[in-house]
Parts: structure tokens; C-alpha cells; sequence
């Protein structure tokens, strides 16, 4: 296993900001595979004919998703893309840290505590300050504090039964990240989170107000998001992006793809990806390489929850293609890219500050992160909470948080 680098200046290596290539980052875990489980890398591009490259990364054993997807412009990328995603998992599924079983009134004069009533509840949660559940030790972004959060947001073992005192809020792999330094790590969890919120803003808006985001193309200036959009021309598939930006105000975009002419003997319906990052451009082509991957994970078959509330039948599929291409099509593209917010930190540091500086401008003053990283494999994995941002909310039990409260009294009747 070599170093970590010791340098947060970033490059830009396949069209995404790290510390070091991908190629680097797959050699730095290879070795470290069949201890996670990991039997298998597959590159499945080809199944699509867009072209943007998609991996799948096997884990027969795995305690929640068997299969993770990696993507990129490049076959590198979504190589590490897609291992880091598989070794972040094991990681959440394997916490070795203490824990301590306890209700929140008998911890809360001697540990400092999560704000508890601003975490996503789940719809049928029995959570109060009595009740027992298992709580890990974090640490506050913006002090270093201790700081304690409920084990049920952190951990991903969803082998049954669930730990004691399960089912009080929502259970998600967002926030759960790594990266080749502990500082990449945790901002790619606070973008994460953040698009998760933004997303979810954006859904719960009027349909005028979402229509006035989507992006003209035509203003993308950004050479390698250029070359995402030629492929997707290539390949005669429709694109549809909006900038999905909340208050926060770190870039996020939402796009939408479909065939142009859908087949009917071989339908594919409308999937989406969605992207977030200090810079407008990375957070763009996070976007657009997503949707790519959620295509061709509905191709393969690796996920049988990616489409459980769409189309069953060939028809359907068909029909919802169909209706989405009329509708991007005829939809008005008015939004400039370069409206957009664009923050360029020259390094993780100035990422991690700008990051915290927009959240505590949002009225978000709490974010904490539980180090996850095991000193013998020395791969930086952290999950990060932070209080008061939405979850997505598709998820089974979501139940709207102030926030989202907020954006559905301010539509119009």
C-alpha cells in the first residue's frame, strides 16, 4: 500500500479535481481487493452506445449493495470512481469503532449531541429522549468537538436484524465517502449532501420555476462537459440540464437523458444524474457521467431498486420514453451555465472552507464527520452528517425536513 500524498494542491486528472490520477488511486487499493471482497471489475461501456465509460464492481458478500457503479470521461476514472465507492461501503460495513447504547437524555449532560430534531426522521420513527439506540463518535467540522450521532446514520450493515434501536431516522449511503486524502474525503461528502438537498429543493418547486433552470447547452463552455454533450449527440440520445443550485450556493445541476427516437423492441427510459462542486464545470460533468451510469446500471441489471416506481412493462417503457423526449424537446432553454455559481480553490483546503462558509451562510451551523478509515488499509473514509440539509426525498420513508417545508409553502397556489 503506498503513502498517502502529503500535497492538498489539486490536478485535474480525467476531467475531475483530485489530488492524484485515477491510475495512481487503482494501483495505491488493488492489493487491498480480495480483503474488501472484491472479486471482480467490469467494464460495462460497451452495453450502451453513449460511450461515456461506466465500471461495475462486484462484492458477492457484501452487507448492503453488492454491486457499486464507478464513471468518468475516462476509463480510469471510472475505475477509481467505482472501487472507491465499493471500499467506502465495506468500511461503513465493517465500523469497528465504540459505540455506546444509551437514550439521548442520558447522554446529553455529559456528551455533546447531534441537534436530533433537525435529523431526517424516518415516517414511522419512535425516536424520543427515552429511547435506547446506539450512538458513534464524530467530530464537528467547524470546532474539531466530539460529538455524538446516531450509529444508525453512519453504519451501512443492513444484514437483519438491524442493531438495537434501529428505525428512528433515515438510513442512506449519502455523506459516506473516501478519497487519497482525508480533506477529499470529506468534501466530496459535503457535496454530496448538499446536492442531495438541492435535488430534492428543486423537485418540490413549481413546475414555472424549474423550467426557468434548464440550461442552454449552447452556453456550457467548459471543454470536457463539451465533450460529454457530443456524445450524448453521437449516440442520438436527448439531454435535458437545469441547474439545480439552492440557497447554499455551491454549483449542483440536474440532467435528464433519453433516446431521441426510443425503441420499441428495446426501450429505454428517461434516467438522470445529478452533480455538485464548488466548480460549476466538475459539478456539470458529475451530472452528466452519472446519468450515464444510471443507464447502463438499469441495463445490466445490477440494481433491482433503481427503477422499483417506474415503468413494468415494455409499453411503459416505451410510452415514458417517449412522453420525456416530447418534453425536452418542447421545453424552453432560457438558463445560462455561467449563471451558475463557480468557486476554483486552488486546493482541498480552500474547497473545505468555502464549502463550511456556505453552509453557515444557509443558517447550517452544524456538520460532523465520523472517521471511518482503518490504519491498516490507510484509504481516508469518513461519513458526514450535517443537520438540517434534506435527504433525497424518494427515499422510503422520508418525511419532509423545515427546509423542504419552506420551498412547498413559497409555490403558488
Amino acid at each position: 500500500m503506498s503513502k498517502l500524498p502529503t500535497s492538498t494542491h489539486k490536478g485535474l486528472f480525467g476531467g475531475t479535481h483530485r489530488l492524484i490520477p485515477p491510475e495512481a488511486t487503482v494501483a495505491r487499493v488493488r492489493g487491498l481487493l480480495p480483503i474488501m471482497g472484491i472479486t471482480r471489475v467490469a467494464n460495462v461501456t460497451g452495453l450502451d452506445t453513449i460511450g461515456i465509460p461506466v465500471v461495475m464492481v462486484i462484492r458477492p458478500n457484501a452487507r448492503s449493495l453488492s454491486v457499486s457503479q464507478g464513471k468518468g470521461s475516462e476509463l480510469a476514472s471510472a475505475r477509481a470512481s467505482g472501487l472507491m465507492e465499493a471500499i467506502e461501503l465495506y468500511h461503513a460495513e465493517h465500523i469497528t469503532q465504540p459505540l455506546k447504547l444509551a437514550t439521548f437524555n442520558e447522554l446529553r449532560f455529559t456528551h455533546r449531541m447531534v441537534d436530533v430534531t433537525v435529523l431526517p426522521a424516518l415516517s414511522v420513527s419512535q425516536f424520543h429522549g427515552h429511547y435506547r439506540t446506539l450512538w458513534i463518535e464524530g467530530r464537528s467540522l467547524f470546532d474539531e468537538g466530539s460529538t455524538w450521532v446516531p450509529y444508525e446514520m453512519v453504519h451501512m450493515d443492513y444484514t437483519l436484524p438491524l442493531p438495537s434501536g434501529s428505525g428512528s431516522f433515515l438510513m442512506s449511503s449519502s455523506g459516506l465517502a473516501s478519497g487519497n486524502h482525508p480533506m477529499e474525503a470529506v468534501n466530496h461528502a459535503l457535496c454530496e449532501l448538499i446536492e442531495r438537498d438541492a435535488t430534492t429543493l428543486f423537485r418540490l418547486s413549481g413546475e414555472e420555476a424549474r423550467q426557468r433552470r434548464r440550461v442552454d447547452p449552447a452556453t456550457v463552455d467548459d471543454p470536457g462537459c463539451r465533450a460529454l454533450l457530443a456524445q450524448y449527440a453521437r449516440a442520438r440520445v436527448e439531454v435535458g440540464i437545469w441547474e439545480i443550485t439552492s440557497d447554499v450556493g455551491v454549483a449542483a445541476f440536474s440532467c435528464t437523458i433519453v433516446d431521441s427516437e426510443p425503441e420499441p423492441q428495446r426501450p429505454i427510459g428517461p434516467m438522470g444524474g445529478m452533480g455538485c462542486h464548488p466548480c460549476r464545470a466538475e459539478a456539470l460533468s458529475r451530472a452528466l457521467t452519472e446519468a450515464a451510469q444510471s443507464r447502463l446500471t438499469v441495463i445490466t441489471g445490477a440494481r433491482d431498486d433503481v427503477r422499483h416506481m417506474g415503468p413494468q412493462s415494455l409499453e411503459e417503457e416505451f410510452e415514458a420514453a417517449r412522453r420525456m423526449r416530447d418534453t425536452l424537446v418542447a421545453m424552453p432553454r432560457t438558463h445560462r451555465f455561467q449563471d451558475a455559481p463557480d468557486f476554483q480553490g486552488g486546493c482541498l483546503e480552500e474547497n473545505h472552507a468555502f464549502l463550511l462558509g456556505r453552509l453557515r451562510a444557509a443558517g447550517l451551523g452544524e456538520a460532523v464527520g465520523v472517521d471511518l478509515t482503518r490504519p491498516q488499509f490507510g484509504i481516508p473514509v469518513v461519513r458526514v452528517i450535517v443537520p438540517g440539509l434534506e435527504p433525497l426525498n424518494d427515499i422510503p420513508g422520508y418525511v419532509p425536513g423545515s427546509r423542504a417545508r419552506r420551498r412547498l409553502s413559497e409555490r403558488a397556489p
